[in-house]
Protein backbone atom coordinates (compact mmCIF):
# COMPACT_ATOMS: atom_id res chain seq x y z
CA UNK A 1 0.00 0.00 0.00
CA UNK A 2 1.33 3.41 -0.96
CA UNK A 3 2.30 5.57 2.03
CA UNK A 4 0.48 8.92 2.48
CA UNK A 5 2.57 12.09 2.12
CA UNK A 6 3.69 13.46 5.49
CA UNK A 7 1.89 16.76 4.96
CA UNK A 8 -1.44 15.04 4.22
CA UNK A 9 -1.00 12.69 7.18
CA UNK A 10 -0.38 15.64 9.49
CA UNK A 11 -3.50 17.40 8.21
CA UNK A 12 -5.65 14.30 8.83
CA UNK A 13 -4.29 13.94 12.35
CA UNK A 14 -4.97 17.62 13.16
CA UNK A 15 -8.57 17.36 11.93
CA UNK A 16 -9.05 14.20 14.00
CA UNK A 17 -7.77 15.88 17.15
CA UNK A 18 -10.06 18.87 16.63
CA UNK A 19 -13.04 16.57 16.04
CA UNK A 20 -12.33 14.63 19.21
CA UNK A 21 -11.96 17.84 21.15
CA UNK A 22 -15.28 19.15 19.86
CA UNK A 23 -17.01 15.93 20.81
CA UNK A 24 -15.47 15.84 24.24
CA UNK A 25 -17.41 18.76 25.69
CA UNK A 26 -15.80 21.88 27.06
CA UNK A 27 -12.35 22.57 25.65
CA UNK A 28 -11.51 26.05 26.99
CA UNK A 29 -8.33 25.80 29.01
CA UNK A 30 -6.09 28.18 30.86
CA UNK A 31 -2.96 29.05 28.90
CA UNK A 32 -1.22 29.45 32.27
CA UNK A 33 -2.13 26.14 33.95
CA UNK A 34 -3.75 23.93 31.33
CA UNK A 35 -6.78 23.49 33.58
CA UNK A 36 -10.26 23.62 32.11
CA UNK A 37 -12.09 26.94 32.35
CA UNK A 38 -15.82 27.17 33.20
CA UNK A 39 -15.84 23.50 34.19
CA UNK A 40 -17.14 22.44 37.62
CA UNK A 41 -15.16 19.19 37.38
CA UNK A 42 -11.97 21.26 37.26
CA UNK A 43 -12.70 23.55 40.20
CA UNK A 44 -15.20 25.85 38.50
CA UNK A 45 -13.01 28.88 37.75
CA UNK A 46 -15.18 31.09 35.53
CA UNK A 47 -14.24 33.45 32.75
CA UNK A 48 -17.05 35.37 31.08
CA UNK A 49 -17.33 35.41 27.32
CA UNK A 50 -15.64 38.41 25.76
CA UNK A 51 -18.23 41.12 25.36
CA UNK A 52 -17.87 44.73 24.30
CA UNK A 53 -19.45 47.33 26.57
CA UNK A 54 -22.80 48.63 25.44
CA UNK A 55 -23.72 52.27 25.86
CA UNK A 56 -25.91 52.84 28.89
CA UNK A 57 -29.25 54.68 28.58
CA UNK A 58 -28.80 58.19 27.19
CA UNK A 59 -25.08 57.81 26.48
CA UNK A 60 -23.00 58.36 23.33
CA UNK A 61 -19.54 56.84 22.80
CA UNK A 62 -16.79 59.46 22.65
CA UNK A 63 -13.72 57.73 21.14
CA UNK A 64 -10.61 58.85 23.00
CA UNK A 65 -7.61 60.56 21.49
CA UNK A 66 -5.17 63.44 21.76
CA UNK A 67 -6.03 67.12 21.39
CA UNK A 68 -4.86 70.61 22.27
CA UNK A 69 -6.66 71.50 25.48
CA UNK A 70 -6.96 75.13 26.45
CA UNK A 71 -7.91 78.57 25.19
CA UNK A 72 -7.95 79.26 21.45
CA UNK A 73 -8.98 82.91 21.63
CA UNK A 74 -7.64 86.00 23.36
CA UNK A 75 -8.02 85.75 27.13
CA UNK A 76 -10.41 88.68 27.48
CA UNK A 77 -10.95 87.91 31.17
CA UNK A 78 -7.17 88.04 31.81
CA UNK A 79 -7.34 84.93 33.94
CA UNK A 80 -4.50 83.08 32.20
CA UNK A 81 -5.80 79.81 33.62
CA UNK A 82 -6.36 77.86 30.39
CA UNK A 83 -2.90 77.60 28.86
CA UNK A 84 -2.94 75.39 25.73
CA UNK A 85 -1.22 72.01 26.09
CA UNK A 86 -1.52 68.62 24.42
CA UNK A 87 -3.28 65.89 26.40
CA UNK A 88 -4.80 62.48 25.73
CA UNK A 89 -8.25 61.41 26.93
CA UNK A 90 -9.37 57.79 27.22
CA UNK A 91 -12.54 56.72 25.44
CA UNK A 92 -15.66 57.32 27.50
CA UNK A 93 -19.42 57.73 27.20
CA UNK A 94 -21.29 60.99 27.65
CA UNK A 95 -24.93 62.00 27.80
CA UNK A 96 -26.25 62.94 24.39
CA UNK A 97 -28.02 65.91 26.00
CA UNK A 98 -28.03 67.81 29.25
CA UNK A 99 -30.03 66.26 32.08
CA UNK A 100 -33.58 67.56 31.71
CA UNK A 101 -36.25 68.60 34.19
CA UNK A 102 -38.20 65.38 33.69
CA UNK A 103 -35.05 63.31 34.27
CA UNK A 104 -34.43 65.09 37.55
CA UNK A 105 -38.07 64.87 38.62
CA UNK A 106 -37.83 61.10 38.17
CA UNK A 107 -34.93 61.17 40.63
CA UNK A 108 -36.87 63.23 43.17
CA UNK A 109 -39.88 60.91 42.84
CA UNK A 110 -37.67 57.94 43.72
CA UNK A 111 -36.03 59.84 46.60
CA UNK A 112 -39.43 60.73 48.07
CA UNK A 113 -40.69 57.15 47.73
CA UNK A 114 -37.62 55.68 49.45
CA UNK A 115 -36.64 58.37 51.97
CA UNK A 116 -39.66 60.71 52.18
CA UNK A 117 -41.04 59.36 55.44
CA UNK A 118 -37.81 58.64 57.30
CA UNK A 119 -35.52 61.37 55.92
CA UNK A 120 -37.72 64.16 54.44
CA UNK A 121 -34.87 66.65 54.88
CA UNK A 122 -32.74 64.58 52.49
CA UNK A 123 -35.43 64.77 49.79
CA UNK A 124 -35.73 68.52 50.26
CA UNK A 125 -31.93 68.88 50.09
CA UNK A 126 -31.91 67.35 46.62
CA UNK A 127 -34.54 69.70 45.16
CA UNK A 128 -33.37 72.35 42.67
CA UNK A 129 -33.01 75.87 43.96
CA UNK A 130 -35.75 77.55 41.92
CA UNK A 131 -34.92 80.94 43.46
CA UNK A 132 -31.92 81.14 41.12
CA UNK A 133 -34.28 82.82 38.64
CA UNK A 134 -34.85 85.85 40.84
CA UNK A 135 -33.16 89.16 40.08
CA UNK A 136 -33.41 92.46 41.94
CA UNK A 137 -34.28 94.38 38.77
CA UNK A 138 -36.15 91.80 36.67
CA UNK A 139 -39.52 90.04 36.79
CA UNK A 140 -38.58 86.34 36.62
CA UNK A 141 -41.01 85.06 39.26
CA UNK A 142 -42.95 82.91 36.71
CA UNK A 143 -39.80 80.84 36.09
CA UNK A 144 -39.52 80.25 39.85
CA UNK A 145 -42.99 78.73 39.91
CA UNK A 146 -43.19 76.92 36.58
CA UNK A 147 -39.79 76.18 35.00
CA UNK A 148 -39.07 72.96 36.91
CA UNK A 149 -42.63 71.65 37.30
CA UNK A 150 -44.72 72.61 34.26
CA UNK A 151 -44.84 69.87 31.57
CA UNK A 152 -44.12 72.50 28.91
CA UNK A 153 -40.56 72.53 30.31
CA UNK A 154 -40.19 68.74 30.66
CA UNK A 155 -37.42 68.49 28.06
CA UNK A 156 -35.59 71.65 29.07
CA UNK A 157 -32.30 71.36 30.99
CA UNK A 158 -32.62 71.27 34.76
CA UNK A 159 -30.98 74.28 36.43
CA UNK A 160 -30.57 75.40 40.04
CA UNK A 161 -28.56 72.23 40.69
CA UNK A 162 -25.36 72.50 42.70
CA UNK A 163 -22.32 70.26 42.21
CA UNK A 164 -23.16 67.99 45.14
CA UNK A 165 -26.71 67.41 43.88
CA UNK A 166 -25.43 66.63 40.37
CA UNK A 167 -22.96 64.11 41.79
CA UNK A 168 -25.71 62.43 43.85
CA UNK A 169 -27.93 62.20 40.76
CA UNK A 170 -25.13 60.36 38.94
CA UNK A 171 -24.84 57.87 41.82
CA UNK A 172 -28.59 57.28 41.82
CA UNK A 173 -28.65 56.79 38.06
CA UNK A 174 -25.89 54.18 38.23
CA UNK A 175 -27.93 52.11 40.66
CA UNK A 176 -31.22 52.44 38.79
CA UNK A 177 -29.63 51.41 35.50
CA UNK A 178 -28.00 48.33 37.03
CA UNK A 179 -31.13 47.39 38.95
CA UNK A 180 -33.06 47.67 35.67
CA UNK A 181 -30.55 45.43 33.91
CA UNK A 182 -30.90 42.71 36.55
CA UNK A 183 -34.71 42.93 36.34
CA UNK A 184 -34.74 42.85 32.53
CA UNK A 185 -32.29 39.94 32.42
CA UNK A 186 -34.51 37.98 34.81
CA UNK A 187 -32.15 37.84 37.79
CA UNK A 188 -34.26 40.06 40.07
CA UNK A 189 -37.93 40.76 40.51
CA UNK A 190 -38.94 44.39 40.84
CA UNK A 191 -39.34 45.06 44.55
CA UNK A 192 -41.95 47.73 45.38
CA UNK A 193 -41.19 47.48 49.11
CA UNK A 194 -37.78 49.17 49.04
CA UNK A 195 -37.63 51.69 51.84
CA UNK A 196 -34.91 53.66 53.64
CA UNK A 197 -31.65 51.74 53.86
CA UNK A 198 -33.29 48.65 52.34
CA UNK A 199 -32.99 49.61 48.68
CA UNK A 200 -30.89 48.45 45.76
CA UNK A 201 -27.44 49.89 45.16
CA UNK A 202 -24.89 48.24 42.93
CA UNK A 203 -22.29 48.10 45.69
CA UNK A 204 -24.56 46.58 48.34
CA UNK A 205 -25.90 44.03 45.86
CA UNK A 206 -22.40 42.92 44.86
CA UNK A 207 -21.27 42.38 48.47
CA UNK A 208 -24.50 40.63 49.48
CA UNK A 209 -25.99 43.41 51.63
CA UNK A 210 -29.09 43.83 49.47
CA UNK A 211 -31.41 40.86 49.45
CA UNK A 212 -34.13 41.86 46.98
CA UNK A 213 -36.35 39.26 45.37
CA UNK A 214 -34.27 36.72 43.49
CA UNK A 215 -35.98 35.52 40.32
CA UNK A 216 -33.30 33.23 39.02
CA UNK A 217 -29.65 32.72 39.80
CA UNK A 218 -26.69 32.21 37.52
CA UNK A 219 -25.37 28.66 37.36
CA UNK A 220 -22.66 28.28 39.97
CA UNK A 221 -19.72 26.18 38.76
CA UNK A 222 -18.01 26.12 42.15
CA UNK A 223 -18.28 22.45 43.21
CA UNK A 224 -18.35 23.50 46.89
CA UNK A 225 -21.03 26.18 46.48
CA UNK A 226 -24.76 26.44 45.92
CA UNK A 227 -26.34 25.44 42.60
CA UNK A 228 -26.84 29.08 41.64
CA UNK A 229 -25.18 32.35 42.58
CA UNK A 230 -25.66 36.10 42.26
CA UNK A 231 -24.38 38.11 39.35
CA UNK A 232 -20.84 39.36 39.86
CA UNK A 233 -19.28 42.34 38.17
CA UNK A 234 -16.89 40.08 36.26
CA UNK A 235 -19.88 38.48 34.52
CA UNK A 236 -20.02 41.55 32.28
CA UNK A 237 -23.72 42.15 32.96
CA UNK A 238 -23.57 45.35 35.01
CA UNK A 239 -22.53 48.81 33.85
CA UNK A 240 -19.74 50.96 35.35
CA UNK A 241 -20.77 54.04 37.31
CA UNK A 242 -22.34 57.16 35.86
CA UNK A 243 -20.48 60.27 37.04
CA UNK A 244 -19.75 63.88 36.14
CA UNK A 245 -17.25 64.28 33.27
CA UNK A 246 -13.78 65.57 34.01
CA UNK A 247 -12.84 68.95 32.59
CA UNK A 248 -10.56 67.31 30.02
CA UNK A 249 -13.32 64.89 28.96
CA UNK A 250 -15.88 67.68 28.68
CA UNK A 251 -13.66 69.91 26.57
CA UNK A 252 -12.57 67.03 24.33
CA UNK A 253 -16.18 65.91 23.83
CA UNK A 254 -17.31 69.47 23.08
CA UNK A 255 -14.70 69.99 20.36
CA UNK A 256 -15.66 66.75 18.60
CA UNK A 257 -12.30 66.34 16.86
CA UNK A 258 -12.26 63.40 14.43
CA UNK A 259 -9.38 62.44 12.13
CA UNK A 260 -9.82 63.61 8.54
CA UNK A 261 -9.79 61.26 5.57
CA UNK A 262 -9.11 58.22 7.73
CA UNK A 263 -5.63 59.56 8.55
CA UNK A 264 -4.12 60.70 11.82
CA UNK A 265 -4.41 64.38 11.13
CA UNK A 266 -6.62 67.36 11.79
CA UNK A 267 -5.80 70.55 9.92
CA UNK A 268 -8.02 73.21 11.50
CA UNK A 269 -8.16 73.99 15.19
CA UNK A 270 -11.73 74.57 16.31
CA UNK A 271 -12.98 77.63 18.17
CA UNK A 272 -16.43 76.14 18.76
CA UNK A 273 -17.89 72.60 18.75
CA UNK A 274 -18.58 73.07 15.04
CA UNK A 275 -16.21 73.83 12.15
CA UNK A 276 -15.45 77.41 11.20
CA UNK A 277 -15.66 80.68 13.09
CA UNK A 278 -19.29 81.48 12.24
CA UNK A 279 -22.04 81.22 14.83
CA UNK A 280 -24.54 80.29 12.11
CA UNK A 281 -24.82 77.00 10.22
CA UNK A 282 -22.81 77.24 7.01
CA UNK A 283 -23.78 73.89 5.49
CA UNK A 284 -26.58 74.12 2.92
CA UNK A 285 -29.76 72.32 3.84
CA UNK A 286 -32.49 72.48 6.45
CA UNK A 287 -30.40 74.34 9.05
CA UNK A 288 -28.55 76.73 6.73
CA UNK A 289 -28.17 80.16 8.31
CA UNK A 290 -29.64 79.15 11.69
CA UNK A 291 -27.85 79.86 14.94
CA UNK A 292 -25.78 76.90 16.08
CA UNK A 293 -26.26 77.56 19.78
CA UNK A 294 -28.47 79.28 22.32
CA UNK A 295 -26.58 82.32 23.59
CA UNK A 296 -26.80 86.08 24.13
CA UNK A 297 -25.84 87.97 20.95
CA UNK A 298 -25.17 91.18 22.82
CA UNK A 299 -26.48 93.40 25.56
CA UNK A 300 -30.25 92.99 25.72
CA UNK A 301 -30.50 90.54 22.78
CA UNK A 302 -31.37 87.04 24.05
CA UNK A 303 -33.43 85.78 21.12
CA UNK A 304 -33.75 88.28 18.29
CA UNK A 305 -36.75 89.99 16.73
CA UNK A 306 -40.30 88.62 16.80
CA UNK A 307 -41.11 86.74 13.63
CA UNK A 308 -37.46 85.77 13.12
CA UNK A 309 -36.05 84.70 16.48
CA UNK A 310 -32.33 84.07 15.98
CA UNK A 311 -32.01 81.11 18.35
CA UNK A 312 -35.71 80.64 19.21
CA UNK A 313 -35.07 80.64 22.97
CA UNK A 314 -35.26 83.52 25.41
CA UNK A 315 -33.84 81.42 28.26
CA UNK A 316 -32.98 77.75 27.83
CA UNK A 317 -34.08 75.58 24.89
CA UNK A 318 -35.05 71.91 24.73
CA UNK A 319 -32.08 69.63 25.38
CA UNK A 320 -32.08 68.18 21.84
CA UNK A 321 -32.14 71.54 20.07
CA UNK A 322 -29.68 72.79 17.43
CA UNK A 323 -27.25 70.69 15.41
CA UNK A 324 -25.15 68.11 17.33
CA UNK A 325 -21.37 68.14 17.05
CA UNK A 326 -19.35 65.46 15.25
CA UNK A 327 -19.60 63.10 18.23
CA UNK A 328 -23.41 63.41 18.18
CA UNK A 329 -23.62 65.52 21.37
CA UNK A 330 -26.13 68.34 21.64
CA UNK A 331 -25.64 71.79 23.17
CA UNK A 332 -21.94 71.51 24.00
CA UNK A 333 -22.01 75.28 23.44
CA UNK A 334 -24.81 77.44 24.79
CA UNK A 335 -28.10 76.54 26.47
CA UNK A 336 -26.59 75.88 29.93
CA UNK A 337 -23.06 75.78 31.24
CA UNK A 338 -22.21 72.46 32.88
CA UNK A 339 -20.57 71.15 36.05
CA UNK A 340 -17.36 69.13 35.76
CA UNK A 341 -15.89 66.70 38.28
CA UNK A 342 -12.67 68.69 38.77
CA UNK A 343 -11.75 70.88 41.68
CA UNK A 344 -10.80 74.27 40.23
CA UNK A 345 -7.26 75.63 40.36
CA UNK A 346 -5.93 78.40 38.10
CA UNK A 347 -2.78 76.49 37.15
CA UNK A 348 -4.19 73.02 36.59
CA UNK A 349 -3.34 73.44 32.91
CA UNK A 350 0.37 73.40 33.76
CA UNK A 351 0.24 70.94 36.67
CA UNK A 352 -2.09 68.14 35.60
CA UNK A 353 -1.03 64.89 33.94
CA UNK A 354 -1.04 64.82 30.13
CA UNK A 355 -3.06 61.57 30.23
CA UNK A 356 -6.62 61.84 31.57
CA UNK A 357 -5.86 65.20 33.23
CA UNK A 358 -7.83 65.69 36.46
CA UNK A 359 -7.63 67.44 39.81
CA UNK A 360 -9.80 66.30 42.68
CA UNK A 361 -8.60 62.85 43.70
CA UNK A 362 -9.16 61.55 47.22
CA UNK A 363 -8.15 57.88 47.24
CA UNK A 364 -10.51 55.74 49.33
CA UNK A 365 -11.28 52.14 50.16
CA UNK A 366 -14.40 50.48 51.55
CA UNK A 367 -14.47 50.15 55.32
CA UNK A 368 -14.03 46.64 56.70
CA UNK A 369 -14.70 45.07 60.08
CA UNK A 370 -12.08 43.41 62.29
CA UNK A 371 -12.42 40.16 60.36
CA UNK A 372 -11.75 41.84 57.02
CA UNK A 373 -15.32 41.75 55.72
CA UNK A 374 -17.05 44.76 54.18
CA UNK A 375 -18.59 46.83 56.98
CA UNK A 376 -22.41 47.01 57.18
CA UNK A 377 -24.09 49.69 55.08
CA UNK A 378 -25.10 52.99 56.67
CA UNK A 379 -28.57 54.34 57.43
CA UNK A 380 -28.96 55.53 53.81
CA UNK A 381 -28.17 52.08 52.43
CA UNK A 382 -24.64 52.86 51.21
CA UNK A 383 -21.33 51.21 51.90
CA UNK A 384 -18.95 53.20 54.08
CA UNK A 385 -15.65 54.40 52.65
CA UNK A 386 -12.54 56.01 54.17
CA UNK A 387 -9.36 57.62 52.99
CA UNK A 388 -6.26 55.50 52.69
CA UNK A 389 -4.00 55.83 55.71
CA UNK A 390 -0.31 56.77 55.62
CA UNK A 391 0.58 53.15 56.35
CA UNK A 392 -1.54 51.95 53.42
CA UNK A 393 0.05 54.48 51.09
CA UNK A 394 3.43 53.28 52.31
CA UNK A 395 6.26 53.64 49.83
CA UNK A 396 4.16 53.78 46.70
CA UNK A 397 5.72 55.44 43.70
CA UNK A 398 2.51 56.52 41.96
CA UNK A 399 1.15 58.63 44.86
CA UNK A 400 2.32 59.59 48.34
CA UNK A 401 -0.88 60.60 50.16
CA UNK A 402 -4.59 59.95 49.89
CA UNK A 403 -5.96 63.49 49.52
CA UNK A 404 -4.19 65.06 46.57
CA UNK A 405 -6.59 67.88 45.70
CA UNK A 406 -3.91 70.40 46.67
CA UNK A 407 -1.02 68.52 45.07
CA UNK A 408 1.52 71.01 43.67
CA UNK A 409 -0.98 73.84 43.65
CA UNK A 410 -2.92 75.62 46.34
CA UNK A 411 -1.70 73.78 49.43
CA UNK A 412 -0.49 75.69 52.47
CA UNK A 413 3.14 75.46 51.41
CA UNK A 414 2.49 77.10 48.03
CA UNK A 415 0.13 79.88 49.21
CA UNK A 416 1.21 82.94 51.12
CA UNK A 417 -0.62 83.84 54.31
CA UNK A 418 -2.29 86.73 52.45
CA UNK A 419 -3.49 84.43 49.64
CA UNK A 420 -4.96 81.97 52.11
CA UNK A 421 -7.11 84.72 53.65
CA UNK A 422 -8.27 86.46 50.46
CA UNK A 423 -8.73 83.82 47.77
CA UNK A 424 -12.24 82.72 46.77
CA UNK A 425 -10.83 79.41 45.55
CA UNK A 426 -11.12 76.44 47.87
CA UNK A 427 -11.37 72.67 47.75
CA UNK A 428 -15.11 73.18 47.24
CA UNK A 429 -14.58 75.16 44.02
CA UNK A 430 -15.43 73.13 40.91
CA UNK A 431 -14.89 73.72 37.22
CA UNK A 432 -17.76 75.00 35.08
CA UNK A 433 -17.48 74.59 31.29
CA UNK A 434 -19.34 75.88 28.28
CA UNK A 435 -21.35 79.00 27.55
CA UNK A 436 -25.04 79.38 28.34
CA UNK A 437 -28.20 81.19 27.22
CA UNK A 438 -27.05 84.09 29.39
CA UNK A 439 -23.51 84.34 27.96
CA UNK A 440 -22.00 86.11 24.98
CA UNK A 441 -20.23 84.14 22.25
CA UNK A 442 -16.81 84.24 23.95
CA UNK A 443 -17.88 81.58 26.47
CA UNK A 444 -19.15 79.22 23.74
CA UNK A 445 -15.55 78.16 23.07
CA UNK A 446 -14.87 74.88 24.95
CA UNK A 447 -11.47 76.15 26.07
CA UNK A 448 -12.96 78.80 28.36
CA UNK A 449 -13.32 77.85 32.02
CA UNK A 450 -15.01 79.20 35.13
CA UNK A 451 -15.72 77.91 38.60
CA UNK A 452 -18.35 77.95 41.33
CA UNK A 453 -18.57 76.66 44.87
CA UNK A 454 -20.05 73.16 45.05
CA UNK A 455 -22.96 74.44 47.17
CA UNK A 456 -23.95 77.18 44.71
CA UNK A 457 -26.37 77.00 41.78
CA UNK A 458 -27.48 79.26 38.93
CA UNK A 459 -30.22 79.67 36.34
CA UNK A 460 -27.62 79.22 33.59
CA UNK A 461 -25.90 76.12 35.00
CA UNK A 462 -26.83 72.45 34.51
CA UNK A 463 -24.97 69.18 33.96
CA UNK A 464 -24.73 65.91 32.07
CA UNK A 465 -23.32 62.51 33.04
CA UNK A 466 -20.40 60.46 31.75
CA UNK A 467 -19.15 56.87 32.07
CA UNK A 468 -15.78 55.26 31.44
CA UNK A 469 -15.37 53.09 28.34
CA UNK A 470 -13.91 49.70 29.34
CA UNK A 471 -12.07 47.42 26.95
CA UNK A 472 -11.09 48.50 23.47
CA UNK A 473 -11.24 52.27 22.85
CA UNK A 474 -13.65 52.11 19.91
CA UNK A 475 -15.39 48.76 20.32
CA UNK A 476 -13.92 47.46 17.07
CA UNK A 477 -11.11 45.29 18.44
CA UNK A 478 -13.03 42.05 18.56
CA UNK A 479 -11.06 38.80 18.93
CA UNK A 480 -10.71 36.65 15.84
CA UNK A 481 -13.69 34.33 15.39
CA UNK A 482 -13.16 31.00 17.07
CA UNK A 483 -10.12 32.12 19.06
CA UNK A 484 -10.11 32.67 22.80
CA UNK A 485 -7.20 33.61 25.02
CA UNK A 486 -7.56 32.68 28.69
Amino acid sequence: MKQLPKSLFALIMMVSVLALASCGGKSDTSSATGWNINDSEWGGFEVAEHVEQEAGPGLILVPGGTFMMGAVEEDVMYDYHSIPRRVTVSSFYMDETEVSNVHYREYLYWMKRIFGEEFPELVHKMRPDTLVWLDELAYNEPFVEYYFTHPAYNDYPVVGINWTQAKEYCNWRSDRVNEGILINEGYLEYSPDQYGADHFTTDTYLVGQYEGIEKKGKENLDPNGEETRRIRFDDGVLQPDYRLPTEAEWEYAALGIIAEGGEERFTDRKIYPWKGASLRTQEHGKWHGDMQANFKRGRGDYMGIAGNLNDNAEITAKVGSYVPNDFGLYNMAGNVSEWCLDVYRPMTSTDANDFNAFRGNIFTVKERDEEGRIAPKDSLGRLKVRELTEDEVGKRQNFRKANVINYRDGDEMSLSEYDQKTTLISDKSHVVKGGSWKDVAYFLSPGTRRYMDEDQAASWLGFRCAMIRVGSPDGMQQPAKGKKKY
